[in-house]
Formats: C-alpha cells, structure tokens, sequence
C-alpha cells in the first residue's frame, strides 16, 4: 500500500464534499509531477486530504478506488484523473505550521515542496500525522 497527500481548496471542493458525494473524480492536475504520482496510485492506496489555501490542514483520509484514467475535463490525454471516496475524517486536522514544527516531518514532501497538488507520504509520515490528530 502506498500513501498520498491531495490538496483541494476547500472553496472549490471540500471534505465535507466529498463525505457528501461519496466518491469523486480527482481532475484539473496539471502538473506532470502530480501526475505521475496519481500513474502510481493503486486501488486501496490511502490519501490524506488537505485543504489548501488559507486553511492549510489535513482534515481527512481517502481512499483510491479507481486506478488512473484520461481525466475526463480534458481532451488532452496526457492528464489523468482517479477515483476516491471518504474513508474517515481526522478527529482533529493537522495544520501545515504542525508539521512543520514536528523535525520527524522534515522531509515530508509537503515540507519540501509544498505547491506540489498530488504528493507522496511515507508510511512513517502518515502514523506521525494520523498520531498527531489524535492529540
């Protein structure tokens, strides 16, 4: 299994959204970073949900349930699109100025290269941020 950070504004699409559609299509990445790491994704994979913007928190944890496929608001087929539903919210977010603050998360590719909308997140990097919710 492998683990994933998505960056929406929550203007645009929300958490609360997505609990409420129940599944989504994740479109609009126009990043070939991005999307090679939604070409990694695997049915199963988890992903953090992060509001972006002025919020700036992981609030939830989604779930990839359709692997990567032409991105359906584009003729353009070099951008892919995959499928996600809700698998929990977070019983507290975690905001961006807590991760930073945490040195366990220093190379957390949010710290790193944080514009990145579609990133990779270590198993290790996902219990931190799971742990720190808890608190």
């Amino acid at each position: 299994m492998n683990y994933w950070l998505m960056k929406s504004e929550p203007g645009d699409y929300s958490w609360d959204d997505l609990e409420k559609d129940g599944r989504t299509y994740w479109d609009g990445v126009r990043n070939y970073a991005a999307r090679m790491h939604m070409k990694n994704m695997k049915v199963g994979d988890l992903a953090f949900f992060y509001h972006s913007v002025n919020e700036r928190n992981v609030i939830g944890i989604a779930e990839i349930v359709k692997e990567h496929y032409q991105d359906p608001t584009t003729d353009d087929d070099r951008w892919v699109a995959v499928d996600i539903i809700p698998k929990e919210k977070l019983k507290n977010p975690v905001n961006l100025d807590q991760i930073k603050a945490d040195d366990r998360l220093s190379e957390m590719a949010l710290v790193r290269i944080g514009r990145l909308s579609v990133q990779p997140v270590t198993k290790e990097e996902f219990d931190i941020v799971v742990e720190m919710s808890n608190a």
